[in-house]
């Protein structure tokens, strides 16, 4: 199955100049959503971890699934001032602006090997964040999966040569 047929691609959203790659389209269809799942569960099976770990929001679509079908505890990376207890922080810049995510202190043991699984990667700001917090807490990331590579942007390559071992099941130009 090509789940690129499956990504909508919408001009200037969220703002003007960017190529918006839409995943609703291929987590409605339940071949291509099973197609996905089974595909970042097999290439998992490549390394070792003890949790998987999931960028808000749609990271969570597909890391849930993953965490249930392999029996491995999941931890959610999310937004802002989301998570109720004490929280790593970490500030990072996106393609189009600034954000932040964070994380609770106590989702990561020291050692503790994650895999961290996304929508998509770009410029890889946020994916570097996310591994900030995984080693803010002495934990260790195994790797990255990302449903969607947006190769010539970068964010792969500056992950690989910052040491990070990254899977993608799809790539498409990012503009």
């Amino acid at each position: 199955m090509d789940l690129k047929e499956y990504i909508r691609s919408i001009p200037d959203y969220p703002k003007k100049g960017i190529l918006f790659r839409d995943i609703t389209t291929l987590i409605k269809n339940e071949s291509a959503f099973a197609e996905t799942i089974n595909q970042i569960v097999e290439r998992s099976k490549n390394y070792k971890f003890d949790k998987i770990a999931a960028i808000e929001s749609r990271g969570f679509v597909f890391a849930s699934a993953v965490s249930y079908l392999l029996k491995k505890p999941f931890i959610l990376l999310r937004k802002k001032n989301k998570l109720p207890a004490d929280t790593y922080s970490v500030d990072f810049e996106l393609e189009y602006g600034t954000a932040t995510i964070e994380m609770h202190k106590d989702s990561i043991n020291e050692n503790d090997s994650v895999l961290i699984i996304d929508d998509l990667i770009a410029t890889g700001g946020t994916a570097k964040a996310a591994a900030k917090l995984i080693e803010m807490s002495k934990g260790n990331v195994s790797t990255f999966i990302f449903v969607i590579n947006l190769f010539d942007l970068g964010g792969c390559d500056d992950l690989i040569k910052n040491g990070y071992k990254v899977e993608n099941l799809i790539e498409f130009p990012g503009h």
